[in-house]
């Protein structure tokens, strides 16, 4: 049980902007979100594209916004748990018990939800079959690399994830079946010959420019599958498990099942602490509504500083918030580390 002020949810740009505005109010925080780097859709969806509304920063990329949030918020040392999705937020005593599908719990006097246009879910395998086969053999993510030891395993995809999870688990699988709709792959090159090696060595068997259409199963575990090429010729490959990795989707996830106050596909908050329908849950960014939301990550940042007074203030109920300015506040530069002139 990892006890904390507040659970963040979400690493995007508010999250992480979020963790900074709670810790100049001396709270800590821990950040957990579903994708395996920081940075939500910056990352995720355009790092190399520019941002040119920034404040103070003419133009940006998503991946030195992240970068530069990154190292903001050093001084607070927040716990990041990437890769891993909130799957349970209930309250409990006077603050939250918050869970997530890697098993990781959490105490939290208070939650933000930070999580964008929701939780990105791995795109669904759609063939024949699919639905009726169980977890332990069709997977989105790799949770424990040993359990394909010794399988005949199969892995879709032709991106960094499905190249490197080929690369690694290639040595210890007794043989990957590599199934990918085109001829050409969008990871690294480096990691595209490592793959080339493998199938030199006879460790992985590639199958381009084609897709799954049926799975074979018996009692919901996998034995095989059906895979056709544009050529039109079809191949029946036995498979202990298989891995899917056809990028990421935006969803709401399990974000709707806390019994918050839905609006679509966003939550409704109100604008002076942006808290939910559920006292000490809050939401910030692009996951919020309310009169006048505009979906602009310099309007989350506003959101997050006036959050983290809401939970100081919840935390702390007898004592007044005040406005300290980082510019002259002897309190803000011990909190980073600062050290002032006089000194």
């Amino acid at each position: 049980m990892i006890k904390t002020d507040v659970v963040i949810i979400g690493a995007g740009p508010c999250g992480l902007f979020q963790v900074f505005e709670l810790g100049l109010l001396g709270l800590n925080a821990e950040v957990v979100d579903s994708i395996r780097q920081p940075g939500g859709q910056c990352s995720e969806l355009y790092p190399d594209k520019p941002i040119y509304d920034i404040p103070g920063i003419p133009v940006c990329t998503g991946e030195e916004l992240t970068e530069n949030l990154m190292k903001q918020i050093e001084p607070f040392g927040a716990g990041l748990h990437l890769g891993d999705e909130v799957s349970v937020v209930r309250p409990e005593g006077d603050g939250f018990h918050v869970a997530t599908d890697g098993g990781k719990q959490f105490s939290a006097k208070a939650v933000v939800i930070a999580a964008g246009v929701g939780s990105f879910q791995p795109r669904a395998l759609r063939a024949k079959g699919a639905d009726e086969i169980g977890e332990d053999s069709l997977q989105y993510r790799v949770r424990d690399p040993e359990q394909y030891a010794g399988k005949n395993l199969a892995i879709l995809g032709g991106g960094d994830s499905a190249l490197d999870w080929v690369v690694e688990l290639g040595p210890i699988a007794k043989h990957i079946t590599l199934v990918h709709r085109r001829d050409e792959y969008r990871a690294v090159d480096a990691t595209v010959a490592a793959m080339r090696d493998l199938e030199a060595a006879g460790k992985v068997t590639t199958l381009e420019n084609a897709k799954v259409s049926e799975l074979q199963h018996e009692d919901s575990e996998l034995r095989g599958m059906i895979v056709g090429n544009k050529s039109g010729e079809t191949f029946e490959v036995d498979i202990d498990q298989m891995l899917v990795f056809f990028g990421l989707a935006p969803k709401l996830g399990p974000i709707a099942e806390w019994g918050l106050d839905i609006n679509r596909k966003t939550i409704n908050v109100d604008t002076e602490r942006f808290e939910t329908s559920t006292p000490g849950i809050f939401a910030v960014g692009d996951i919020n509504y309310y009169p006048g939301k505009k979906k602009l990550i310099l309007c989350g940042f506003h959101e997050a500083a006036l959050a983290a007074f809401a939970i100081k203030q919840r935390i702390e109920p007898g004592r007044k918030v005040h406005v300290q300015y980082t510019t002259t506040s002897p309190v803000m530069h011990e909190r980073l580390g600062v050290k002032d002139d006089e000194e």
